[in-house]
């Protein structure tokens, strides 16, 4: 009989997701920790810590240890990776849990047996390393074990991984740093050049998710933002359009349909044939950005198509994955 519980952890840049057999999703929180600086313990992790962004006072900094896909800081994701781990009560009278990790597809393997390394510390008994896109397709409910073409675009937080998949692998991929953080850095590049108005990262991505568009914007859609003044260095408040939000989100939707046409540029033609049939899959939290498809569509020639529940997919991928152990090899 065996006792021990495997996990799949989608160690993303903005939200770690932990998928347990036989339970299903049972942590969605933001990859943030809140340090206090003066004695380096752990303050807060989580959605706690993530409320904290940009309003903390000198001695406790939030960190988001995870930039661009990669680990920038190790020692904060074993904080929060043994948080999380340690909060399921995996200990005990089950063995070791066996856990799969997903990663994006352009991670070195120095970075590879870095996060083994984390994750055995952290109590795994044995430790499967797999590359988001794949993980992403399959919790899209492609079925990639078949020898024909899936293509699926996975824009995170920090990566965007655009890959074509046959046979249970990845035939051709790229991995772009620009994803839905860089969507908020060119929020408040846009508002701060055109209103000389200062936002924080949390604003941003609140004026990326109520009128973010990629195309044909509806003019009428306004939302209140409040800042800064650098002018006068006072409170502020100023009304942005879903049309602005269109024009400052332009050359990164424009980045990843670059990196979509270089892909499909470098897959087999017998592969190419399936992925017109098939259409393209949108997943991550970046799928959910209005009118991201039909923007695609309109420049690839191909239907795109956002996944169900774009945010889990990645979890919901490492389920299967666990679940079908054959895909481990």
């Amino acid at each position: 009989m065996n006792l021990s519980k495997e996990i799949g952890i989608d160690l993303g840049t903005a939200n770690i997701l932990i998928y347990v057999k036989g339970e299903g999703i049972v942590v969605n929180e933001p990859s943030v920790v809140t340090i206090n600086t003066e004695t380096n313990r752990p303050v807060a992790v989580g959605e706690e810590a993530r409320e904290m962004l940009g309003k903390t006072p000198g001695k406790l900094q939030a960190i988001r240890p995870l930039k661009d896909g990669v680990i920038a800081d190790f020692q904060v994701t074993e904080i929060l990776l043994t948080h999380f781990i340690n909060k399921l009560n995996l200990k005990g009278i089950f063995a070791r849990p066996k856990i799969l990790i997903c990663c994006p597809s352009n991670i070195t393997s120095i970075e590879k047996s870095a996060i083994q390394d984390v994750a055995l510390r952290c109590g795994a008994k044995k430790v499967f390393i797999e590359e988001e896109p794949k993980v992403a397709a399959i919790g899209a409910g492609l079925d990639i074990s078949k020898p024909s073409g899936n293509m699926v675009i996975d824009i995170g937080g920090g990566t965007t991984d655009v890959a074509v998949l046959s046979l249970g692998d990845i035939v051709t991929s790229r991995s772009l740093k620009v994803a839905g953080d860089t969507m908020d850095a060119e929020i408040i590049k846009y508002v701060k050049d055109k209103y000389k108005l200062l936002i924080g990262d949390s604003t941003a991505e609140d004026i990326k998710i109520q009128i973010g568009c990629a195309t044909d914007p509806d003019s009428d859609h306004l939302v209140d933002v409040r800042g800064r003044d650098m002018v006068t260095g006072l409170p502020k408040t100023i009304q942005v359009s879903e049309a602005e939000t269109c024009e400052a989100l332009h050359e990164v939707c424009e980045t990843i349909l670059v990196a979509a046409k270089q892909v499909l540029e470098q897959t087999p033609p017998e592969l190419s044939a399936d992925i017109v049939n098939k259409g393209v899959f949108l997943t991550g939290g970046g799928a959910l950005l209005k009118n991201l498809d039909k923007y695609l569509e309109r420049a690839l020639f191909v239907p795109v198509f956002v996944a169900d529940d774009p945010l889990d997919c990645v979890a919901e991928g490492c389920g299967v994955m666990l679940e079908n152990t054959y895909y481990l090899g």
